[in-house]
């Protein structure tokens, strides 16, 4: 349906890929992934035809229709929401405005009574008189509640605006799709019913994405950047991923032998191919995976960050107490008489419609703001550390290179100490001179992320630590806190690293709070059953 050929793209002297040979067939779901600055959104660009490539070509059946995750909020902010996502199918648009302003001609004659039902014809065929009722419900399914589809779009909370985007995209049925971060601020449930949405979804989509749940979930092949080549491989992430790494592993040990190298891959594809839990298109993928042979497993160029934290002593019995805190700001109630107590082997995830309220509730943990009312009470052997979601005022103004940085917040001021540290987060060589000032979003996440290693704490409170991270470094991120034996809150949109690290839920509702010793799909469960039974 959607063939690239011989396509390259360079800037200036930097090559992003070239040579890629590519075919996208209907039924499929295309996960693109590769390190931050390879080309993924390039990519996109490229097939969309936003961008031409140096060389190559991108081929789509005339008779097929391409759309495209737009990006610029404010380009329909004088439509509608409705109306933002009918023009999703410029066509059948396009034809609805026509049709509409030849009925409200004064003068209306026998040509345009041709015309117009000539129009007619096509608006029907393309689905034009239930495209309100198909918007509406997509809207719907992505929470966006129906007073607001007649809202102008400059009124629309951005939250909400990137939602309607979405449900443009995904209107008038497109035989090919190309989403680019589809699930950044969503929530749960509209991840959910995307997914379902996506699952079902009889063209061809292709999708970037740094959530390796969603991608688990929804990709049948994986499409990876690296090299300065684009490849495709069968499976989601996590098979190209433990498939990746294992391969790694037995190149570098040059004595075994090429038999060995065989026996091991061919029983690890076995075990991903008889694997029925690993998405809900199982049983095709397992017809594909069972076609794999050992030179199509995929290896990788890229570096994986090291996240661990070693706290510098051990905490007491006592942990955390919180007791009846609420916060008003500018009139509107954030925090709700929010009591709770930290016990031992706690690892809190901490969530929340309203994210303004989960962030305050860090703040006043951590003594950046007082509660209206209520108190705030660690135990005396408690050393808390903090990952602020927004940590620009870390940055901004800072005329320090990374090495003086870091030297800011420790006792031991020696280069080669803090090296340690900053080269666990991939800065290495000349790169520990580079003024922070100048860093992209994901390397401050990783400074931070060092500098959250380098405190020694044994108490851990984290705002969103994934937002700007690559794949990779939620990875190891996933694996640090994993393996951290004492207490944290955390908030993250990211569904694995909460699956996989929490083991107790606490949810700032309204209300207050509800409070879960359970897993996150345990209480995404649980939740979903006591709505149902409303």
């Amino acid at each position: 349906m959607l063939t690239v050929n011989d396509l390259s793209m360079q800037f200036g002297p930097s090559v992003l890929f070239s040579k890629v040979d590519l075919q996208f067939t209907a039924g499929n779901c295309y996960g693109i992934i590769g390190a931050n600055g390879a080309g993924k959104s390039t990519f996109i660009k490229i097939l969309s035809g936003e961008l031409e490539p140096t060389s190559g070509s991108i081929v789509l059946d005339p008779k097929r229709r391409m759309s495209v995750l737009k990006q610029n909020q404010g380009l329909y902010d004088e439509h509608t929401v409705l109306e933002t996502v009918i023009m999703g199918h410029a066509r059948l648009y396009e034809c609805g405005i026509e049709k509409d302003a030849i009925y409200e001609k004064p003068d209306f004659n026998d040509d345009d009574g041709i015309r117009a039902a000539e129009l007619e014809e096509e608006y029907a065929e393309l689905g034009g008189w239930e495209s309100e009722s198909d918007a509406g419900r997509i809207l719907q399914g992505l929470g966006v509640p129906v007073e607001l589809h007649g809202n102008l779009m400059a009124d629309v909370d951005p939250r909400l605006k990137v939602k309607v985007l979405l449900a443009q995209a995904l209107f008038g049925h497109p035989d090919v799709l190309l989403l680019d971060e589809p699930t950044n601020n969503l929530d749960l449930a509209s991840v959910v019913w995307l997914e379902d949405f996506l699952m079902d979804y009889e063209g061809t989509v292709l999708v970037v994405s740094h959530d390796r749940y969603f991608l688990n979930n929804i990709c049948t092949h994986i499409v990876d950047i690296d090299y300065g080549k684009i490849k495709m491989y069968v499976g989601n992430y996590d098979f190209w991923y433990e498939s990746s790494q294992l391969i790694q592993k037995l190149t570098r040990d040059q004595n075994k032998k090429a038999e060995q190298k065989i026996q091991e891959l061919q029983t690890f594809i076995a075990r991903f191919s008889a694997n029925k839990s690993k998405s809900r298109q199982a049983t095709s993928r397992r017809k594909l995976l069972d076609k794999i042979t050992i030179e199509e497993m995929p290896a990788s160029s890229r570096r994986y960050p090291w996240v661990g934290f070693q706290p510098e002593r051990e905490p007491g019995k006592d942990r955390l107490f919180v007791t009846e805190i609420s916060k008003t700001v500018d009139g509107v109630k954030l925090l709700n008489n929010i009591s709770f107590i930290v016990s031992k082997d706690d690892k809190i995830a901490l969530i929340g419609r309203n994210e303004l309220a989960v962030t305050m509730l860090y703040k006043i943990l951590m003594g950046e703001e007082e509660p209206d009312s209520g108190s705030v009470k660690f135990g005396a052997s408690i050393t808390p550390s903090y990952f602020p979601k927004d940590h620009n005022s870390f940055f901004e103004g800072c005329d320090l290179d990374l090495i003086d940085w870091m030297r800011q917040f420790s006792e031991d001021k020696r280069e080669s100490y803090l090296r340690g540290f900053l080269g666990r987060m991939l800065f290495s060589g000349d790169d520990v001179y580079k003024p922070v000032k100048v860093l992209s979003g994901g390397e401050k996440v990783r400074c931070m992320l060092s500098k959250l290693m380098l405190s020694g704490a044994n108490f851990l409170l984290l705002d969103q630590p994934t937002n700007h991270l690559d794949l990779e470094s939620i990875a190891a991120l996933n694996n640090g806190l994993e393996a951290f034996k004492y207490n944290l809150i955390f908030s993250c949109h990211d569904h694995q690293l909460t699956q996989t690290v929490a083991n107790r839920i606490i949810e700032i509702t309204d209300d207050g709070i509800i409070d879960r010793r359970c897993s996150y799909d345990e209480y995404v469960h649980l939740t979903d059953l006591e709505e149902n039974t409303r």
